[in-house]
């Protein structure tokens, strides 16, 4: 694709140029820390997305379990429970070299999520792992999220999304099965009959 690079927004004076101010209560709603609302927030939540930066590369990364698998330590730290895998370890990986994290909470039928961004570290500390113990099994390390910025998104995306419609979901045969993704990104290592067959049972099997 090209494009005519005289239109590329380059600064934000540019952006400022494009864009009203942001609306007072926009900005007011944003706290350094994280308040009875934010924790019942957060309780409710069974999905977040984790956006972590290494360098010039950048990553976004699903993280779900019962609702509230995060758990709020204090009113300027969270817990999050690294629950078995892919073992590529692309979070973990940038977070070792950059502490940046951001993070969207969505509640199923709420449309608004929550956003909480901060600095993170991995800890092995069995006093934190032993703590999100589930079918007997710990995570191997816990995020541990030193909360910086924390607040609540507005609804437009997830409206216009109509994201918790049923009568949206996908259609079955719409979207291409992951073993025939596999097949076709691995070059034919994976078999995508076989792949889809196996992780029905392996998946709900090896959850933790």
């Amino acid at each position: 694709m090209e494009m005519d690079s005289s239109y590329i927004v380059r600064d934000e004076a540019q952006l400022a140029e494009l864009y009203p101010p942001a609306l007072e209560r926009s900005v007011r709603k944003q706290m350094d820390h994280l308040d009875e609302h934010s924790r019942a927030f957060i309780a409710a939540s069974p999905m977040i997305i984790v956006g972590t930066q290494s360098g010039g590369a950048a990553d976004n990364s699903p993280r779900g379990d019962v609702p509230g698998f995060v758990k709020v330590a204090d009113d300027y730290t969270l817990l999050i429970p690294d629950r078995r895998g892919n073992n590529r370890l692309d979070t973990l990986r940038n977070l070792v070299r950059n502490p940046a994290i951001g993070l969207l909470f969505l509640v199923p039928g709420v449309h608004e999520a929550f956003r909480v961004n901060g600095e993170a570290l991995l800890s092995r500390d069995p006093a934190l792992t032993e703590q999100f113990v589930i079918q007997g099994q710990a995570p191997r390390t816990v995020i541990v999220v030193k909360v910086k910025e924390a607040y609540i998104q507005c609804s437009r995306a997830l409206v216009r999304a109509d994201l918790w419609n049923p009568a949206k979901h996908a259609a079955p045969g719409t979207v291409p099965s992951m073993g025939t993704i596999m097949a076709k990104h691995t070059c034919g290592l994976v078999d995508a009959k076989a792949f889809d067959e196996e992780a029905k049972a392996r998946v709900p099997t090896t959850l933790y």
